[in-house]
């Protein structure tokens, strides 16, 4: 079975009775003789495993009054693209069944589904149907949760802080903003041409994006031009949110020092900046200076380096050493400190001698991905020192 159908970027926003999922009322309470709220999360197998459903039923006792049944899935098998239906079911003893049309291709969905109590869990078996395609359910050993449980456990972080009050727990180059489903297509047209970055991993728009009916879009924009942009997307229709959110910087890696010898007038010198940070690094990596360049999109710097492999000294390698760094104030607003931010150094090994080349590949795999990085001998507390700067003490949060 292959999940199916397409979620648009421009789609409707969804109605309240549509996106109970994310409502955020008090949950009803049962009373003796009265009805109750339950709710399946996990219907195993449904749309081949890969669906993300919720099943809310009213109860009578243990009797199902009402049942609506609400599932998003994936377009097709290895697409990020999802599309969702919210069916109202009709109750009829053991039996589940309804009609309903997708959002996105508004395809017609048919559901049947007969509902058997097994102990302390339910199976699910049947059909539904969605355009031509049917997807056969066999769903054994359900557990079913209250209204409470339920609504605790959405909670919905898209980690987007509107006036951080500097920026230790979010990055100053990224920027998430947060948009009403159907403006969103608008909104981005609207960047083009702009100089910053899109996530491409932003574009998906989630399960419980559509539930909620906003998307959060995640850019990368040089921190100079970050306040700006985020008065720039508050003002934009659609726009409910917009703000700082995690990044690059990582705090074990950065320092914070005094800004007024690297200013020129309310920028950063850059030049001075890369100059000094270039001239650390060198030292600490071995290495002697082959290149810097600012990003004009992201305000990232990029540093490389060269020195002699010793690999294997004989065959006269190079190494070409490659480090990142970020420079921004250390909070929103005016500041007289500026926080720096610098990678750890990523080395490659090349034949650039005379004559015919040794080609060499580097050894990379999965469980690569997992590797510690390499030792920058130093580096971030060279340039703590050649900066009179700060470094960050996380077990105090603070800076030392």
């Amino acid at each position: 079975m292959r999940p199916l159908l397409l979620c648009l970027l421009g789609l409707a926003a969804l109605s309240p009775d549509l996106a109970f999922a994310q409502a955020k009322q008090p949950a009803a309470k049962s009373t003796p003789g009265g009805s109750e709220i339950r709710y399946f999360t996990a219907i195993d197998g449904l749309m081949d495993g890969n669906a993300d459903v919720i099943l809310k039923e009213t109860r009578q006792g243990k009797t199902v009054t009402a049942a609506t049944l609400d599932v998003c899935y994936p377009v097709a098998k290895g697409v990020e693209r999802k599309d969702r239906f919210v069916a109202n079911l009709t109750v009829s003893g053991q039996n589940l069944t309804g009609t309903a049309q997708s959002i996105g291709d508004k395809q017609q969905v048919t559901v049947k589904l007969t509902r058997k109590p097994s102990g302390d869990t339910f199976e699910f078996r049947g059909q539904i149907t969605v355009g031509q395609k049917v997807n056969e359910v066999m769903s054994t050993d359900n557990s079913d949760l209250s209204e409470k449980e339920f609504l605790e456990s959405q909670t919905r972080d898209d980690g987007i802080t509107a006036n951080p009050k500097d920026f230790t727990d979010v990055s100053p180059e990224s920027v998430g903003v947060r948009v009403k489903l159907e403006q969103v297509l608008d909104f981005l047209k609207g960047l083009k041409g702009e100089a910053l970055e899109v996530s491409v991993g932003s574009l998906s728009v989630s399960c419980d994006e559509l539930r909620a009916g906003e998307q959060t879009i995640n850019l990368t924009v040089d921190p100079e031009r970050a306040a700006a942009l985020i008065a720039k997307a508050k003002a934009t229709p659609g726009v409910t949110l917009a703000g700082w959110t995690s990044g690059i910087v990582e705090m074990d890696r950065a320092i914070r020092f005094a800004a007024a010898d690297w200013r020129a007038g309310d920028k950063v010198n850059r030049e001075k900046l890369a100059s000094a940070i270039s001239g650390v690094l060198s030292k600490t990596l071995a290495a002697t200076p082959s290149g810097s360049a600012w990003n004009a999109n992201t305000g990232k710097l990029k540093l490389t380096f060269k020195r002699p492999s010793q690999i294997y000294p004989a065959l006269g390698l190079t190494e070409t050493v490659e480090v990142s760094a970020q420079v921004s104030a250390d909070r929103p607003g005016t500041s007289d400190r500026l926080m720096l931010w610098v990678s750890s150094p990523v080395t490659t090994t090349a034949d650039e001698g005379a004559g015919p080349k040794l080609n060499l590949s580097e050894d990379s795999g999965p469980d690569d991905e997992g590797a510690e990085p390499e030792d920058d001998n130093g580096s971030i507390e060279a340039l703590a020192k050649e900066f009179k700067g700060q470094r960050w003490d996380a077990d105090k949060s603070a800076w030392k």
